[in-house]
């Protein structure tokens, strides 16, 4: 059966629907212009460092400069050239189907943060922009992460409790007022966070002033340790 819906559906690339070998693939072309992040990497954010990775903890400038709150951190893409094309299609562009491959990407990307028993959890949308949207495309990702590492998903462990708009256009010290008390904890939900390492997912990370948001409430609450995980990670020139 498997065989006969391939022959009638055959696969196609995720981005530019090109024929490829297998489902949820990217073609030659799109998987050159596709930057994923490998090699040595900020351990609190996940941005691309020079030199080897030699096992060692490096930090980016950014992170030397602005407290992160969480421990560490790491992203799958750039968000630029195709990697920037398929966020804001599994963003805007109704691609739930994104979600699948991406997730591959991101446990790819978490296995050096991972910990057994982590408590995986989407950062949320207000529910004004659910709404509107149908889907919280972090959640969809973090179901992917949870269900690859056969960790606890927890898609409503945090509340957004106000719109906050977008971010875009806004300064760095804009997006930290942005976000300044923009998430809670709903009350059923606090035994399951004291004392747990939790796994917070996004699909970009810019400044990083919404897991840090995130995290203070979650430590607010008892968490135990805070890593983060972003499908695409914005470098300063970008």
């Amino acid at each position: 059966m498997q065989a006969v819906l391939q022959l009638l559906y055959p696969p196609q690339c995720i981005s530019c629907a090109a024929p490829v070998t297998t489902d949820f693939g990217l073609c030659g072309d799109c998987w050159r212009e596709t930057p994923f992040i490998g090699g040595l990497v900020c351990d609190q954010c996940g941005l691309p460092l020079p030199g080897m990775d030699r096992g060692e903890r490096a930090i980016c400038d950014d992170c030397i400069t602005i407290a992160r709150p969480w421990g560490q951190g790491r992203a799958a893409l750039m968000y630029r050239d195709n990697g920037r094309k398929l966020v804001l299609a599994l963003k805007h562009g109704d691609r739930m189907d994104l979600a699948r491959p991406a997730g591959a990407w991101l446990m790819q990307a978490a296995t050096p943060i991972l910990r057994k028993g982590m408590l995986v959890v989407p950062i949320p949308l207000h529910w004004i922009r659910l709404f509107r949207r149908r889907y919280n495309q972090s959640a969809l990702l973090s179901r992917q992460v949870a269900r690859a590492a056969g960790l606890t998903h927890c898609p409503d462990l945090l509340v957004r409790q106000r719109p906050t708009g977008s971010q875009d256009g806004r300064t760095r010290d804009g997006r930290f007022a942005n976000l300044d008390g923009a998430f809670r904890v709903p009350k059923r939900h606090l035994p399951q966070i004291e004392d747990r390492d939790i796994l917070l997912v996004d699909d970009v990370m810019t400044s990083g002033a919404t897991f840090a948001a995130a995290t203070e409430v979650l430590f607010a609450a008892r968490a135990q340790s805070v890593s983060v995980l972003s499908l695409a990670r914005v470098a300063k020139d970008d």
